[in-house]
């Protein structure tokens, strides 16, 4: 008699089945009950589940990152018992067609390199080769890294190599940006934990919400310049910037202050200062003359929290920016997903607005 396959959304009566066949099917590298659980909940996932003849025989678990095109094979697994029926390969044409429905342009994923089936298979499908990490999973064994385009476009007009750097705190996002940019435009330039301390002293606005502060448009810029970069700063209005971000009138006193110093200081150094929103032709110029954009945006639409951020505007096209983002999600983004993020050009002016004032500010860095 013929099997019959279903491939369906997960629901959560799959709990204790997910958890039976991931105990089954893998040594190491095991989701957890509770891991499962969350996805189940989560709204930002493709989560698919096979069943041959009504018993659960697969899963395939895709995240889909905020804010961004990208979607990640996070996990697979296809029971030992059922292979043989093409349902890997059925499971991960479901992820990619949920993927693309989601905005998705590109599909990555980590396998072991001692996982001949599976690499076979991802190549079969189109999955490109494109990186390794030593020692990447809990028994020391490697991972290669495959990408896919899932969405066909235009292929993005790669302007220069934008190296890219981990952030070493939570609050130095801006010196982890400016680093970046300096070392592309300069590969003499070493980023280092010490020089992104003393760049966030000297950018720092002292406070903002709750905890360190974070880095003021003028400060970066001043920073550059003093390393021997050329600098050039949009920010949309002369007000005091991130005063509202603080209730305590000291700590807006001390944020005033910062804020005059920083506009002192730049008027000293001859820095260019548009007050104006800056425009996408106008990053999108900046990059391909050869300076490096860095961007301040809203986290909202990558984690859903209203916190100002800085990246770097790595790359662009006609359809979309391009993003080297210093801070990974912990637990849910590699290195490599950071880097080149794609961002759709209809969701960037949202994305790179911040505060109640809908701050739009960016420093465009070049030699």
């Amino acid at each position: 008699m013929s099997e019959q396959i279903e491939i369906r959304p997960v629901k959560l009566e799959d709990l204790d089945a997910l958890e039976a066949l991931e105990k089954r099917t893998f040594e190491v590298d095991r989701l957890s009950r509770r891991s499962f659980r969350r996805w189940i909940n989560s709204e930002h996932r493709a989560f698919k589940v096979a069943l041959v003849d009504g018993v659960l025989a697969g899963y395939v678990l895709i995240i889909l990152h905020r804010g961004t095109s990208l979607a990640r094979l996070y996990s697979i697994a296809v029971d030992s018992a059922m292979r043989g029926r093409g349902l890997g390969r059925k499971l991960i044409e479901v992820a990619e067609t949920a993927s693309r429905a989601a905005g998705r342009i590109d599909m990555r994923l980590e396998v072991r390199k001692d996982n001949n089936a599976a690499i076979q298979l991802y190549e079969q499908l189109g999955y490109n080769r494109f990186g390794e990490y030593e020692d990447y999973y809990e028994d020391h064994e490697d991972a290669f890294r495959y990408q896919k385009r899932i969405l066909k476009f235009d292929e993005s007009h790669w302007q220069r190599p934008v190296p890219w750097y981990r952030q070493r705190t939570e609050f130095t996002c801006g010196p982890a940006s400016l680093m970046m940019a300096m070392q592309a435009l300069d590969k003499n330039v070493q980023p280092s934990l010490s020089e992104e301390i003393d760049l966030w002293r000297e950018a720092t606005t002292v406070f903002m919400t709750s905890g360190h502060g974070g880095c003021h448009p003028l400060g970066l810029a001043i920073a550059a310049r003093k390393r021997g970069f050329k600098a050039e700063v949009w920010i949309s209005g002369d007000q005091v910037l991130f005063i509202d971000s603080v209730r305590s009138e000291k700590k807006k006193e001390i944020i005033e202050l910062a804020h005059n110093d920083f506009v002192a200081q730049a008027k000293k150094l001859k820095i260019p200062v548009h007050h104006s929103e800056v425009s996408q032709q106008q990053l999108s110029k900046a990059l391909k003359k050869g300076g490096i954009p860095l961007v301040l945006i809203s986290t909202w639409q990558l984690d859903g929290k209203r916190t100002p951020h800085w990246v770097v505007l790595s790359a662009v096209d006609d359809d979309f920016f391009y993003l080297h983002d210093s801070d990974p999600e912990e637990g849910l983004q590699t290195d490599l997903d950071c880097q080149y993020l794609p961002i759709a050009r209809s969701d960037f002016d949202r994305m790179a607005r911040f505060g109640r004032d809908r701050l739009r500010t960016a420093v465009i860095i070049s030699r």
